[in-house]
Order: C-alpha cells, then sequence, then structure tokens
C-alpha cells in the first residue's frame, strides 16, 4: 500500500503573534507512536514554562485528538500520515498578546462535518466520547478545517500570568 504524502506544509489558521517553530513530527496512523509524541509534547509544554497541571492538560488533549484522527478519520487503518506542528507564541505587552503554545495536526483522513464535531452529552454515563469536551475545556482556542484534501485543527494553550513572589496568596 501506498502512503500518501503530505506535500503542502499547514499553515495555522489566523495566526497573528509570533510565533518560533518548536517541532515538527511526522509520524503514520500508529496507536504505539502516540507514547512518543505524549514525551514530546511534555518535553515542549515545560520548555514553555506551563505549570504542571496545564502541560498535562496540553498532552492529554493532543494524545485525544490524535486517537480520534487513528480511530475516526483513518477508521483505524495503520501507516497513513499525520503531521503535527508546534510553535512557541511569543507574547507581546504592546499588542496584548499572551506566551503559550500552538500546536496544529494535520491529516488526509476522511473529511470531518464540524457541525458533528460534538461530544455526547455530558449527563450521558457512559464510556467515550467525551474527548471533544475536555479537549475544548483544557485548550484556549481550538479551531478545526478542511483544506486542500486534509484535516486541520489547530490547539492554542497561553501560559497563565504569573503572579509576583511578593504578592499576598490570600488568609
Amino acid at each position: 500500500m501506498r502512503v500518501p504524502k503530505l506535500k503542502q506544509k499547514p499553515k495555522p489558521h489566523g495566526l497573528k503573534q509570533q510565533a518560533e517553530l518548536l517541532l515538527r513530527l511526522q509520524l503514520e496512523s500508529n496507536p504505539e507512536s502516540l507514547c512518543l509524541v505524549r514525551a514530546t509534547l511534555q518535553r515542549a509544554a515545560e520548555i514553555v514554562h506551563f505549570p504542571e497541571p496545564d502541560s498535562r492538560a496540553i498532552v492529554r488533549s493532543v494524545d485525544e485528538a490524535l486517537a480520534n484522527v487513528i480511530r475516526h478519520a483513518y477508521k483505524g487503518k495503520p501507516g497513513l500520515p499525520i503531521e503535527i506542528t508546534c510553535r512557541r507564541l511569543a507574547g507581546n505587552a504592546e499588542k496584548k498578546t499572551s506566551r503559550g503554545l500552538e500546536i496544529v495536526l494535520c491529516d488526509c483522513g476522511l473529511a470531518v462535518d464540524p457541525k458533528k464535531l460534538r461530544g455526547r452529552p455530558l449527563e450521558e454515563i457512559r464510556p467515550g466520547g467525551l474527548g471533544l469536551h475536555f479537549i475544548k475545556q483544557s485548550m484556549d482556542v481550538v479551531e478545526f478545517h478542511r483544506k486542500n484534501g486534509r484535516n486541520l485543527l489547530r490547539l492554542v494553550k497561553y501560559v497563565p500570568p504569573s503572579q509576583p513572589a511578593n504578592e499576598s496568596q490570600g488568609e
């Protein structure tokens, strides 16, 4: 079987602030490779100085999104291309932008109807179907679109403002 190549590099949708490429990973739709992605993203989140809970949320969100690509866009078929681009967003006080991390997932899988990108109702108690809720709750920006036969998912998490060391934490 011939694996289609991702010919055009994904351009982040709506990126208005300065960004530095941290990494670009090209992998195949293989669930075993997810552990490598998790470790790499954990380190990228550390480099950008996210607090530990935010780092875990970023890693879990990307892991869930990749699992959805493998399961739904590629119908569980192994060996198909997925590209992950990770950029550090530089904050700018003048432009009132925050520093953070932008992650773009790109696949050549089945087209997804954005209207159907909803998790199941939270009141339904059963396993599965909550990944999209978690991603939207954990990330500051979640954008999905299809361009030139490819699915693009853009996830952004901003670093929370740090508190000055001498500021009172309350009584």
